[in-house]
């Protein structure tokens, strides 16, 4: 029996739910029982008719929207493909990008992604076959003496490791991303889901959740 969900609840109604996924906690079942536990698990201890819409990466904190039942889970997929459903992400990666052509603070990395598929679950840049993925950055602050940069990155595209893929083709891997650098000793990967933007698939209210990043 998995355990019940006992984190933050951000947006709770008889339609959706807005919750805190924990770093390395998946989102959905893996293969095999000892895969078994998972955010999606622990929410239906709680609310039997949560149904998954997106996911998160078992080392990814932050934000996740569930529906409760099967026609808004319907509802707010098809949100996600028409990118309705605006998210934002808080990291600290390495070193210092580069700023100088910034418009407004924002900044993009246009590179077509693919599933690395001899290395799963990585993910690469490939210009031949990879599908566009486009992420909008802008930096928050420095941190001298660490030499890291905290930054806001918005996916407007949703591929599979696309913020870590892209970061680390800039340069700039996150702090803590084990599978695409060698170990930096950090705590975990420091990537955070900390803004979600939609519209309520009934009521048509406007939502913004906000999430502080952990760390």
């Amino acid at each position: 029996m998995p355990a019940v969900y006992e984190g933050v609840v951000h947006y709770e109604d008889a339609h959706l739910l807005v919750l805190d996924k924990p770093a390395g906690l998946l989102s959905v079942p893996g293969r095999g029982p000892e895969r078994a536990d998972c955010l999606t698990a622990r929410v239906q201890q709680r609310w039997p008719d949560a149904l998954v819409v997106h996911r998160l990466d078992q080392a990814t904190s932050g934000l996740m929207l569930l529906a409760r039942g099967i026609e808004t889970q319907r509802c707010l997929s098809a949100a996600f493909a028409n990118r309705a459903i605006h998210k934002r992400y808080e990291a600290i990666v390495h070193g210092r990008p580069d700023i100088s052509d910034a418009t407004d603070g924002w900044h993009e990395i246009d590179l077509p992604l693919i599933v690395d598929w001899p290395r799963r679950p990585r993910s690469k840049v490939d210009h031949d076959i990879g599908k566009r993925s486009l992420t909008r950055w802008k930096v928050l602050s420095h941190d001298i003496v660490q030499c890291t940069t905290r930054m806001l990155l918005e996916p407007v595209t949703g591929r599979s490791h696309q913020l870590r893929v892209h970061m680390l083709a800039m340069g700039h891997p996150i702090v803590g991303d084990t599978l695409y650098r060698p170990e930096d000793r950090a705590a975990r990967l420091m990537l955070h889901a900390s803004e979600l933007r939609l519209r309520h698939p009934v009521t048509d209210e406007e939502l913004a959740l906000r999430s502080p990043p952990p760390f």
